[in-house]
C-alpha cells in the first residue's frame, strides 16, 4: 500500500498557505497531520460509516438535509480548496465524486426551502461554500434572503484558515442581503492555524459586519491536550470569533487514528473549564451515528455502560455508542 492508494480513494489537496505552516522537522506536526495523507487512512473499522451522521436519511431533495424542524443544510458545492484527512463527508466530496450541484438541483433546493415556512435558518455547507466566486455567493445569499421566512443564512467554511486570500472585500460584501442575517462558522483545530494572513482575513469578515462563530474537531495528535485546546479557544476569542462547537470525531472511514474516547474528551473539557474564561468555552458535541442529530456530551444525555455509552437524542430516544479505538 502506498500514498497513491490513499489518494485514489480519498481526495487530496493542500494549499500553499497550509504547506508554509508545516514544520518539516516535526514528524508529528499538527498541521501536516490534518491535511497530508497517511497510510493509516486505508484502515477501515467495522463501525465506520460512509455517511456517519446520516445525511442521506434526512435528504428530501438533492443538496438539502432537513434534520431539525427550523433549519436545513444546503450543500451548495461538492469540493473544497483543501481536504481534511478526518472529514466526515470524505466519501461524498472531491473531484472524483459525482455529486456536483446542477442548476436544476439548485432550483429544486431553493423551492423546497421556500415551500417549508418552518425553516428559519439555512446552513451553507458542502464541500466548502467559500470556494464559490463572490458573484455566486451574492446570488445564493440574495435568493435565500428573498424567502420571507428565512431569517438566518449561515456559511460553514475552512477557507479563512486554509486559503485566506480568498476572503476578499468582494466576498465579504457578497455575504450580505436585505431580509436575512448572515453568520459565518470558521473551522480551525490548532492555534498555529491563526497566522498573520489568517487574522487579516478574519478581520475583513468581522469589520465587514459578519458575526463569526467557531467549529473545531477534537483530534488525536492535533489538539487532544488541554494546553493546545486552551490556546485554540483563546485564539478564536482574540480574533472576535465566539467559540461554538467542539465536535467529537465522527465514525468516518479511515479516521480511527484521529479518534479519542468520550471519557478522555470529557476529562479534557473538565480541565479546560478550569483554565479559560467562560467566553472561550465551546460546547462539546457528538453527532449520533445514523442521523439522530447532535447532543452535548457534558449533559444528562449521556450515560456510561459496561459496553460503552448510551446517548439520548433530541427526541428522547437512547442509542448505544461504542468507543472502539485502535491501540496506541
Amino acid at each position: 500500500m502506498t500514498l497513491q492508494d490513499v489518494a485514489h480513494r480519498y481526495a487530496v489537496s493542500v494549499s500553499p498557505h497550509l504547506l508554509s505552516l508545516v514544520d518539516p522537522a516535526d514528524p508529528n506536526d499538527p498541521i501536516a497531520r490534518q491535511f497530508l495523507p497517511s497510510l493509516e487512512e486505508l484502515k477501515t473499522l467495522p463501525e465506520e460509516l460512509a455517511d456517519p451522521i446520516g445525511d442521506a436519511v434526512h435528504s428530501p431533495v438533492s443538496a438539502i438535509v432537513h434534520r431539525h424542524p427550523d433549519r436545513v443544510l444546503f450543500k451548495v458545492v461538492a469540493a473544497c480548496p483543501v481536504y481534511c484527512r478526518f472529514c466526515f463527508r470524505r466519501e461524498m466530496i472531491g473531484p472524483a465524486k459525482e455529486n456536483a450541484l446542477s442548476k436544476e438541483d439548485f432550483e429544486t433546493a431553493l423551492a423546497y426551502i421556500a415551500n417549508h415556512p418552518e425553516i428559519w435558518e439555512v446552513i451553507l455547507t458542502g464541500g466548502d461554500p467559500f470556494i464559490l466566486s463572490p458573484r455566486r455567493v451574492a446570488e445564493v445569499t440574495g435568493r435565500l434572503a428573498a424567502i420571507a421566512h428565512v431569517k438566518v443564512v449561515r456559511w460553514h467554511t475552512r477557507v479563512p484558515v486554509t486559503d485566506p486570500e480568498r476572503v476578499s472585500d468582494e466576498l465579504v460584501a457578497a455575504l450580505h442581503a436585505p431580509g436575512a442575517t448572515t453568520y459565518v462558522a470558521v473551522h480551525a483545530n490548532h492555534p498555529r492555524e491563526f497566522s498573520p494572513s489568517v487574522t487579516r482575513a478574519i478581520a475583513r469578515l468581522v469589520e465587514g459586519g459578519v458575526p463569526l462563530i467557531s467549529q473545531s474537531v477534537l483530534l488525536k495528535g492535533v489538539n487532544d491536550d488541554v494546553e493546545t485546546l486552551a490556546k485554540l479557544m483563546c485564539a478564536f476569542v482574540e480574533n472576535r470569533i465566539k467559540p461554538y462547537y467542539l465536535h467529537h470525531p465522527d465514525l468516518a472511514p479511515g479516521t480511527s487514528h484521529f479518534r479519542i474516547g468520550i471519557e478522555d474528551g470529557l476529562a479534557l473539557m473538565c480541565e479546560l473549564r478550569k483554565r479559560i474564561s467562560g467566553l472561550a468555552m465551546p460546547t462539546y458535541m457528538l453527532d449520533i451515528p445514523g442521523g439522530f442529530g447532535k447532543v452535548p456530551l457534558e449533559s444528562a444525555n449521556i450515560e456510561k455502560t459496561a459496553e460503552g455509552w448510551r446517548i439520548r437524542d433530541m427526541r428522547g430516544r437512547w442509542h448505544d455508542y461504542h468507543d472502539h479505538r485502535p491501540s496506541p
